[in-house]
C-alpha cells in the first residue's frame, strides 16, 4: 500500500478558477486509498458544484460551521485529519490563515487543527507578486505551513504568467512528501532510466522498447522521501515532484559519462536504464541510402556501466541493478548480482503480459545478497518503486 492509504485528508477547496482541479485531486487521493473529508468555501461553489465533488469523495462536502450532525465540525475534522490539503488557495485564504482569522468552516478547520498543512497558492500573476501576498506566506512557512508554488502558464482571461495551480499530480505527490517516511533525507539516489540510442547514420539509431517510465517512477520515490535525485534519462516524460535534477542523455558513452561524475558522491544508484549491449562500431556521418544496396554494419560492445560501478563501489554505497529477462528468471538475476557486485537486482520476465516495457505495471522479483527474494506481483510501476527503493533504504547505514 502507499503512503497516502487510509489518511485522513481534508480538502479545502476554495474560490478560485483553479477549483476544478481539485476534483482530479480528489479522485487522484482516493484512488490512492485515502479517506477524503471535503470542506468548499461558499466562493468555490461558483466554480464547482457540491455534487461533483461529494460523488468522488469519501463523504459528502460540507461548508457550514452550522451542522446540525456535528455542532463543532471544525474541531472533528480538525482533530481527526492526518493533513489538511488547500486546493486552490486564494490570496483571501492565505491573509485569514496567516492572520488568524476564522470566517467560514475551512479558515475555523486551518485554526482548530494540529496537522500538517499543505497550501496550494493559485492567482493571477499580480496578485502572486504582491508583497502582502508573500509575507502572508513566509508568515505560515514560519509555522510549519508546506506549500506548493504555482507554476507558470496559461491563466484565467487569456493571460499567461505565473500563479497558475501545480499539476494535480505535483500536489498529490507533495502530500506524499508530507504525510510519508522521510528515511532518505540528506541522502542522494542516482537514478537512471529509459533506453540508449546508439547512432546507425545520421537519422536511424538501435535501441529497445524501455519506456523509462519505472526509472521515473524510482525516482519520485525516493524524492518523496526526501531524497536528492540526480535522474538521468534517455525519454522525455514528466519531471517528478521534488528535488529532482534531469540530465538528459542519448547514447550508453553519454550514459556513462553522466552517471561517472556522480555515482561516487551518491548513496544510493538504480541503474533501471535499459543499456544497448551493442553499437555500430562506425556511424555513417549521413543518411545511408537504400539504393546503395543493403550496407554491413559491424557491431561492438557498449561499455559495462553497471559492471564499471561495481568495481569502485565505495563502501556504504547501495547499488542496484535491473535485469529483463524471458527464462530462468531467479538464477540468472543471481548471477549477475555476483559478477557485478551488486547489491540488489531488481529482475522482471518481460514475456510475461503486463509486466516490462510500455506497460504502466510491473511484476519483479528483488534478489538481494542476503536474504530471500522479494516478490512483487504485479502492480502499478509505482508501488514497485516503493518496494525497490525500500529495499535499498534498508541496507544504508546511519548518516554521519
Amino acid at each position: 500500500m502507499g503512503v497516502l492509504a487510509g489518511k485522513r485528508i481534508v480538502l479545502g477547496v476554495t474560490g478560485g478558477i483553479a477549483a476544478y482541479k481539485a476534483v482530479e485531486v480528489c479522485r487522484r487521493l482516493v484512488d490512492a486509498g485515502a479517506h477524503v473529508s471535503p470542506i468548499m468555501t461558499k466562493g468555490a461553489e461558483h466554480f464547482i458544484g457540491r455534487t461533483t465533488l461529494s460523488a468522488l469523495a469519501s463523504e459528502p462536502v460540507q461548508s457550514s460551521l452550522w451542522d446540525e450532525e456535528s455542532p463543532i465540525p471544525h474541531t472533528r475534522l480538525g482533530q481527526g485529519a492526518d493533513l489538511i490539503l488547500v486546493v486552490p488557495a486564494t490570496a483571501r485564504l492565505i491573509g485569514a490563515y496567516a492572520a488568524g482569522l476564522s470566517t467560514d468552516l475551512l479558515t475555523a478547520t486551518l485554526l482548530a487543527t494540529r496537522a500538517p498543512v499543505l497550501v496550494c497558492p493559485a492567482m493571477h500573476t499580480e496578485m502572486w507578486e504582491h508583497p502582502a501576498v508573500h509575507d502572508n506566506l513566509a508568515t505560515l512557512r514560519r509555522r510549519g505551513v508546506h506549500i506548493v508554488e504555482p507554476e507558470a502558464g496559461r491563466l484565467a482571461g487569456g493571460d499567461v504568467g505565473r500563479g497558475r495551480l501545480a499539476s494535480p499530480e505535483s500536489i498529490v505527490a507533495a502530500a506524499e512528501r508530507v504525510l510519508g517516511p522521510a528515511d532518505l533525507h540528506g541522502r542522494t539516489v542516482l537514478v537512471t532510466a529509459g533506453g540508449t540510442r546508439e547512432p546507425i547514420d545520421a537519422v536511424r539509431v538501435i535501441a529497445n522498447r524501455s519506456s523509462g517510465r519505472q526509472g521515473y517512477a524510482i525516482a519520485a520515490e525516493a524524492a518523496s522521501r526526501g531524497a536528492r535525485v540526480v535522474l538521468v534519462s534517455t525519454v522525455e516524460l514528466p519531471a517528478p515532484s521534488g528535488d529532482v535534477s534531469i540530465i538528459p542523455v542519448e547514447t550508453a558513452a553519454e550514459m556513462q559519462a553522466a552517471v561517472e561524475s556522480h555515482a561516487s558522491a551518491s548513496n544510493i544508484v538504480v541503474m533501471a536504464a535499459a543499456v544497448a549491449d551493442f553499437r555500430p562500431a562506425q556511424a555513417a556521418p549521413g543518411k545511408i541510402k537504400k539504393d546503395g544496396g543493403v550496407p554491413e554494419i559491424t557491431l561492438e560492445p557498449t561499455p559495462d556501466i553497471l559492471a564499471g560501478l561495481g568495481s569502485v563501489k565505495p563502501a556504504g554505497q547501495v547499488l542496484v541493478g535491473f535485469a529483463a529477462e524471458t527464462s530462468d528468471l531467479v538464477p540468472n538475476a543471481q548471477s549477475k548480482l555476483l559478477r557485478k557486485n551488486l547489491d540488489l537486482i531488481v529482475a522482471n520476465d518481460v514475456s510475461l503480459p503486463g509486466v516490462g516495457f510500455h506497460h504502466e505495471t510491473n511484476a519483479v522479483t528483488i534478489v538481494r545478497r542476503h536474504g530471500d527474494p522479494i516478490i512483487v506481483s504485479l502492480s502499478d510501476k509505482r508501488v514497485v518503486a516503493k518496494a525497490v527503493v525500500d529495499a535499498a533504504a534498508a541496507l544504508l547505514g546511519p548518516q554521519i
